[in-house]
């Protein structure tokens, strides 16, 4: 019997694009600084979570009390965070301006069941793993419930509108199992990602949603093809942590390892 290893669901990314900055976290517990863009990416999350549960839960907060909680969270991690990319006040705009266009163009379509759904124990014995994390939202649909997860960056909705969601099925197939064991709700719509780009100007700061399926078949596979899980144990338990030095995230504010790293070589 493998032993039981614990993976965050939104780290399975960061495995597969550099298994050795993911252990450097996951394993060993290493910690950095936030990168401006998490924290803006955490700002928006935690505004649009606060509306949103309020609208679940018939609380009455208004679109522009909950932005105040994007700007809070900004000022709270602002001495811990690495402004490369925008200034404190500059990610505080951005998150405001995103957080309205969230409420008035986007939350209004949707019929969630649940906010930010928590799972800490779903535990995969024949691969050794235990399943960790949050799902955004849980959606209804005409298909059933489904996962909604929102992505932020300045690339995460192209031009035409439509977010980019090439390389996202598998995240979204953990999430599909997490929110699935964390609220007791059958999982079976499509899953759903909300991208909004992280622009400085208005017109950049598009936003909108698209849907993708078959995250789940992909996650855990079938007759024909090995799942993304036990592709993942397999990685995980050989302890074969090699390092990838065209991440994008091979840079010493996003790596632990980047100073003593010989891939770098």
């Amino acid at each position: 019997m493998k032993s039981i290893v614990n993976i965050r669901a939104s780290s399975l990314s960061t495995l597969f694009d550099c298994p050795k900055r993911w252990a450097a976290f996951a394993i060993f517990g290493k910690t950095m600084a936030t990168s401006s863009k998490g924290v803006l990416g955490q700002a928006i999350h935690t505004s649009t979570g606060i509306y949103d549960q309020s609208i679940l839960a018939g609380d009455g907060i208004t679109i522009d009390e909950a932005a105040g909680a994007a700007v809070d969270f900004i000022k709270c991690e602002s001495k811990k965070t690495i402004w490369d990319d925008e200034s404190p006040q500059e990610a505080e705009k951005i998150a405001i301006s995103l957080h309205k266009k969230y409420c008035t163009l986007i939350a209004p379509k949707q019929s969630y069941k649940a906010v930010e759904v928590t799972c800490n124990d779903l535990v995969i014995k024949d691969l050794g793993l235990r399943l960790t994390g949050t799902t955004d939202r849980i959606r209804e649909s005409d298909n059933g419930y489904g996962i909604v997860d929102l992505k932020s960056g300045k690339q995460a909705v192209g031009t035409n509108g439509v977010p980019q969601t090439k390389g996202h099925a598998y995240q979204q197939g953990v999430y599909e199992l997490i929110a699935e064991f964390g609220s007791g709700m059958k999982i079976e719509a499509p899953a759903q990602i909300i991208g909004m780009n992280t622009a400085k100007t208005d017109a950049g700061q598009r936003i909108g949603s698209a849907e993708i399926e078959g995250c789940r078949q992909l996650l855990l596979g079938d007759e024909n093809n090995v799942g993304v899980l036990q592709h993942a144990s397999n990685l995980i338990h050989s302890g074969n942590f090699y390092g990838n030095p065209k991440s994008m995230m091979c840079h010493k504010n996003y790596c632990p390892e980047y100073q003593s790293c010989n891939y770098r070589k």
